[in-house]
């Protein structure tokens, strides 16, 4: 179907719209990009280089036990699952796999009906198992978790489990002992360049050096969001600089937080104050985006290191009263009293 708009014209597909001018150069596309570029390849994923060669192995010799992927979000664990999947049946990968999110369907009920179901019944081709992939088990509840470790038990012929979570910590242990656990780690900055850089080749971007450097500062190491970044920076120009990338992250620049601690270190409570709620107004920062700049910069402050301590206890406590649901900014106002006590020595 074509829709004259303009000089141009739009072309609407099934998946995706992508608007056109002149028949020539694409203006936008609605497609996600942490999607379009998901590694389908063990040689495609980045970072977590031992993890990779360990689970590749096991997928090679069909010698699969139980996984737990543990680690922060944007690290590869989903897609690794999905390209264990992909790798062991092929184009009937589908048929042989069931993916729920424990954050959605987390009561016992789920573990009782949809995963049992699915775990008894026999695989579809050559491999002996299907798999059923639980992101976030961390969100399980606890009965949920103890219903998960006796279907574990029981289906071991016709199925392997695949958890994925943040914190292993929120696993039961019978789980933990079921299970081969892979700790994943925040991506390094050169992992995070390396993925981007192939997709602002396959996108015709010009991304200049410095970028990179914003991009993996406001993800922090979490590639999914880097990769959210640089499609929210590409949909304003496709020359992607520094200055721009920082239009985007809705982080307190390092400068303005420096000016902010340098007044309360000052004694002046009054400009120190002013100076934050400027801040947070005109860049529509949260109270946890704040915090977590401060925590940056206190090490950064021509202050003594026993005081740095105390101040960072001090941020941690504000931290906890946000999360709370304290409010933000009066929390911070106290935090910003004790770096004036601080620079008063007291």
């Amino acid at each position: 179907m074509h829709k004259k708009i303009n000089k141009g014209f739009l072309i609407e597909s099934n998946h995706n719209k992508t608007y056109k001018q002149n028949s020539s150069s694409t203006i936008m596309t609605s497609e996600i990009w942490t999607e379009k570029y998901r590694p389908g390849k063990f040689q495609e994923l980045v970072g977590q280089n031992d993890i990779i060669k360990r689970v590749e192995s096991l997928t090679s010799a069909l010698n699969i036990p139980h996984l737990l992927f543990a680690g922060p979000a944007g690290t590869g664990k989903s897609t690794l699952a999905l390209i264990v999947v992909k790798t062991l049946y092929g184009e009937n990968w589908r048929e042989n796999y069931l993916e729920l999110n424990a954050s959605d369907e987390r009561g016992i009920q789920i573990v009782r009906e949809k995963v049992k179901n699915f775990a008894r019944t026999k695989s579809l081709g050559n491999v002996p198992f299907k798999i059923i992939f639980l992101d976030e088990a961390d969100a399980l509840t606890p009965e949920a978790q103890q219903a998960l470790r006796r279907t574990m038990e029981n289906y071991s012929a016709t199925c392997r489990f695949i958890l994925s979570c943040n914190y292993s910590s929120k696993i039961i242990d019978p789980i933990q002992s079921r299970c081969a656990i892979f700790r994943f780690k925040l991506l390094e900055k050169k992992d995070i360049e390396k993925y981007l850089t192939k997709i602002a080749e396959a996108e015709k971007l010009n991304v200049n050096p410095e970028s990179f450097e914003i991009l993996y500062e406001g993800s922090e190491g979490d590639c999914r969001r880097a990769t959210n970044l640089l499609q929210g920076t590409a949909s304003i120009s496709p020359d992607i600089t520094a200055e721009l990338v920082s239009t985007i992250i809705s982080n307190a620049k390092p400068k303005d937080i420096k000016v902010v601690l340098d007044y309360a270190l000052a004694g002046d409570f009054q400009k120190s104050r002013e100076k934050l709620l400027d801040v947070m107004l005109k860049e529509s920062i949260s109270g946890q985006d704040v915090i977590k700049s401060i925590q940056k910069e206190i090490w950064n402050l021509p202050v003594e290191p026993e005081i740095k301590v105390k101040l960072t206890e001090k941020t941690g406590e504000t931290e906890f009263r946000i999360v709370e649901g304290s409010d933000p900014f009066i929390q911070l106002q106290s935090l910003l009293a004790s770096f004036v006590l601080a620079g008063l020595g007291k």
